[in-house]
């Protein structure tokens, strides 16, 4: 990323569609990393920034600080709008190539992103993506389904009427301070996952804008092997084994279907596995980063059955 281009403080990049994206860098590093989504997780990846990289994270659309969509037309294509506006902050920096870190259904988006722009992706990490087939069923060994995700949502519907219908914050606040214990293994460390950013109306809202729009978009991919051919860059996946958003045997799938991808494993962690095992999973990162494979990355010849 050139001097010129380095912003100083939060902005935001307008979208050809008057939308605007906010943004936030940190680090002063000439290798660039784009972090979509990664505002929620700045306070933890914020260590990856140094004087040899700088990092971008952005609020997506009709996500945190960027500007509410209220025409449904231009929330319509879903996970591809993502895409398409990943192409918008890469451009208004000037980077010719970037690395990208992509969590949850992000870690699918930037390989999209990857798919349609080659040329412009150094390096990826994915964690806790989602299978690249979302309507593949997996074996429950390969699955983090334990039963905590119906026992939450089941505390949640017993306990909704008792939230305030008047103050939509402390509703938001109270949803998370129960949905948060499917993100951790350990219960003790539910306390650890704050992405509710429940005074922002955009994140308040989110479940509609996900159902509606992001989700089916996911639902109605189908990716090639022509699709898969054209990420030819290192691609990191990381993943708990205890993954109950994500499973476990779809970061299995990614690594054996890209061309260049290694898969690190993180024994009995859930979809935020760098709170369970922190220097397995920034130790990865930045190795991998600094354009080595991590020692615990394994090739898709090592998977069992």
């Amino acid at each position: 990323m050139q001097d010129t281009a380095r912003p100083s403080g939060d902005s935001y990049v307008m979208t050809e569609a008057g939308i605007r994206l906010f943004y936030r860098v940190v680090g002063k590093g000439p290798s660039v990393v784009i972090v979509p989504n990664g505002i929620y997780l700045l306070d933890a990846f914020i260590r990856l920034a140094d004087d040899e990289r700088t990092l971008i994270f952005y609020d997506m659309r009709n996500r945190g600080q960027s500007d509410p969509v209220n025409d449904a037309s231009q929330l319509a294509a879903g996970i591809h709008n993502d895409v398409d506006d990943l192409e918008v902050i890469r451009q208004h920096f000037g980077i010719g190539e970037v690395d990208l870190i992509g969590h949850s259904y992000v870690g699918l988006m930037v390989v999209l992103y990857a798919m349609k722009h080659p040329a412009h992706v150094g390096r990826i990490v994915q964690i806790g993506a989602p299978q690249p087939d979302a309507n593949k069923q997996y074996p429950s060994h390969l699955t983090g389904d334990d039963g905590m995700l119906a026992e939450v949502f089941a505390k949640i519907a017993q306990l909704k009427n008792e939230w305030p219908s008047d103050d939509p914050v402390e509703a938001c606040r109270r949803w998370w301070s129960v949905f948060r214990a499917i993100y951790v293994v350990d219960p003790a460390d539910a306390d650890k996952i704050d992405w509710g950013r429940c005074h922002l109306p955009n994140e308040r809202n989110l479940m509609k804008y996900w159902t509606g729009s992001i989700l089916p978009s996911i639902q109605r991919l189908t990716l090639s092997a022509e699709d898969f051919a054209q990420v030819t860059m290192p691609v990191l996946t990381i993943h708990g084994t205890r993954d109950r958003s994500a499973p476990y045997g779809g970061a299995r799938d990614w690594v054996s279907a890209l061309p260049n991808a290694r898969l690190v494993t993180v024994e009995n962690a859930a979809h935020a596995p760098w709170i369970e095992a922190p220097e397995k999973v920034f130790g990865s990162m930045t190795t991998f980063l600094n354009g080595s494979w991590p020692r615990e990355a394994e090739p898709p010849a090592s998977f069992g059955a």
